[in-house]
């Protein structure tokens, strides 16, 4: 699987492979060092090695080679994981890591970014989706096209931000992996941590508890300098879209890939707990979805 890469990068086996949905991975040793070799299987996912080679380390893995689809980087090896810091009432700790790690890769760098997904693209699959479905998903859709439309404090964005993708590197500290390679409103990029970990093990949730999200949105507004508001509709839309992917990917309520239905996915953002943050942007009516009083 791996064979052409590893005779003409010279790199030698360190374990076994890992598949993904859209790469291919293999723990190697190159020039006496821990690394990872990651072949991406979807030309989109290239753009994610382009930015991580633009970040040149800071905030996230250093990548040593890059050949194509191929890239090599550094290796976290420590065993701390933010998802277990979450689950066993450290979740101030881990939420705190992750605005720290993303606050350095918003940080402005001299030289132009490599070519990246506009925002707006990335959310071209919850129009129709909501239009389908109504209910919270067309709320859902209508808040992330008033975000869309009016974007502020615009810069390259991971895309993808969540206890899974940033890593506790040793020395290095915590460091982002797996970006999308994004460019539109900072805040967006803090959006997915509130989905998380629960996605990837629903048997012990943490961000679905109302006074989890609460805090967590006071915690991440303060340490990202956003605004209430506009987080609780940014998490509100990635909540929809991520819903809409996983429709359209025919994922069952009940498959462990998919963690948590979709309708569960899109509602994880109660709006018990919205409302008292803010509002629908002013226009937007709740179509066939009423909130609780």
């Amino acid at each position: 699987m791996f064979e052409d890469q590893i005779r003409r990068l010279g790199l030698i086996r360190d374990g076994e492979p890992i598949v993904t949905p859209t790469s291919r991975l293999l723990p190697v040793r190159w020039k006496n060092t821990s690394d990872m070799l990651n072949v991406v299987t979807l030309p989109e996912e290239v753009i994610g090695g382009a930015l991580l080679a633009w970040w040149n380390g800071r905030g996230a893995a250093r990548i040593l080679v890059r050949e194509g689809s191929a890239i090599v980087l550094e290796r976290a090896e420590n065993r701390i994981r933010l998802a277990d810091l979450a689950r066993t009432g450290r979740d101030d700790e881990a939420t705190a890591i992750i605005c720290g790690v993303a606050a350095e890769l918003h940080t402005a760098r001299p030289q132009p970014p490599p070519p990246l997904v506009p925002l707006s693209h990335w959310f071209e699959e919850l129009e129709p989706a909501g239009a389908t479905h109504g209910g919270l998903l067309a709320v859902a859709e209508r808040t992330a096209a008033a975000l869309l439309t009016d974007q502020r404090d615009i810069g390259v964005l991971h895309g993808d931000i969540h206890h899974g993708n940033i890593l506790d590197f040793g020395p290095r500290g915590w460091l982002a992996i797996d970006p999308k390679g994004l460019v539109g409103e900072r805040g967006f990029d803090y959006a997915n941590l509130f989905c998380n970990p629960d996605l990837a093990d629903p048997t012990i949730p943490v961000a679905i508890d109302p006074h989890c999200f609460e805090r967590r949105v006071a915690m991440v507004s303060e340490l990202g300098g956003l605004s209430r508001q506009r987080l609780v509709q940014w998490i509100l839309a990635w909540s929809g879209l991520s819903a809409a992917w996983l429709i359209a990917d025919n994922v069952s309520p009940t498959t462990s890939s998919g963690s948590l239905n979709w309708r569960q996915r899109s509602c994880i953002v109660d709006e018990r707990s919205i409302r008292p943050i803010c509002a629908v942007p002013t226009g937007l009516d709740h179509g066939r979805y009423s909130p609780p009083m």
